[in-house]
């Protein structure tokens, strides 16, 4: 028996418990660790795969398992995590918190945060076209289902850490609540050019955040993008030479200042560098192709 062509799949296996568990947590309402176990997840998806290549024992099946645990970790989990924050923000105490618009009917204040779900199914057609779509082979065509994932349990981390005996979904109105009354009430046309800018910026996030309508908003963009026909780089190393890996490098760096300077602040932020720089290298490769 050839335990090695296993070891990918064994670590693809943990990625998906991570997934469940994540999933029993979130119901529970205990986002935090949640996210917690995405970002686990996530380090599993990105070993499984490095620990194929090193060992060269790809397979049909690996790839299969790989992109069905995807789905429950990073499809699955994010829409139960925006499920559960739009109908906490349906509470009376949140929606006077929060900015944004209100609904104001019972009924549709339950069918509304449903629409959460919609990330869920295009996290499933943007797996299935990546498994089918010979152009993904070195890179994404779309974001990956991982970035909006990340993107969605940082911010939940920003104010879960904070406030750790919230543990979930608390953890937004415990925030929301410990500030001053004047920076309760700040608006967007709030003056940036103060020594607290980041705690402002983060105060306005987490009224946006905990509004149902933004949130709804927020999983129809991530959607669009799970299926947009913009090229990314992939995080693949087929060696660790700096050529060919130049923008991998530059990302990598760049996301270590960044998660040093600003810890979980800085995830999100690298979830868009992560766009902006891939955009940067498409322009660049079309201007080498050009000349």
């Amino acid at each position: 028996m050839n335990i090695k062509k296993h070891i990918p799949n064994a670590i693809t296996c943990c990625n998906l418990l991570c997934g469940c568990l994540a999933i029993v947590q979130a119901f529970e309402g205990n986002l935090v660790y949640a996210a917690y176990l995405v970002g686990l997840g996530a380090i599993f998806d990105f070993f499984d795969g490095f620990a194929a290549r090193m060992l060269k024992v790809s397979s049909p099946i690996g790839k299969d398992l790989d992109s069905l645990t995807d789905m429950v970790t990073f499809g699955v989990v994010p829409g139960v995590m925006m499920y559960k924050i739009a109908l906490f923000g349906q509470q009376p105490y949140v929606e006077e918190a929060s900015i944004g618009l209100q609904i104001q009917d019972s009924f549709w204040s339950e069918i509304i945060p449903l629409c959460c779900f919609v990330l869920t199914i295009f996290s499933a057609i943007r797996l299935a076209k990546f498994n089918n779509d010979t152009r993904q082979s070195d890179s994404f065509i779309g974001v990956p289902t991982p970035a909006i994932a990340i993107f969605i349990c940082s911010l939940v981390l920003v104010y879960g850490v904070k406030f750790p005996q919230t543990a979930g979904l608390d953890a937004f109105y415990v925030f929301l609540n410990n500030y001053p009354e004047e920076m309760k009430n700040v608006s967007l046309a709030t003056n940036y050019a103060t020594p607290s800018t980041l705690e402002i910026i983060k105060l306005i996030i987490a009224k946006l955040f905990v509004n149902t309508p933004f949130n709804v908003f927020l999983c129809i963009v991530f959607s669009v993008l799970l299926v947009s026909e913009l090229p990314l780089f992939a995080l693949k190393f087929k060696h660790f030479k700096w050529k060919d890996n130049e923008i991998r490098f530059v990302f990598l760096g760049l996301c270590l200042v960044m998660l040093i300077t600003l810890q979980f602040v800085g995830i999100p932020l690298i979830i868009i560098m992560y766009i902006l720089l891939s955009v940067i290298n498409n322009i660049m490769k079309k201007k080498k192709v050009v000349s």
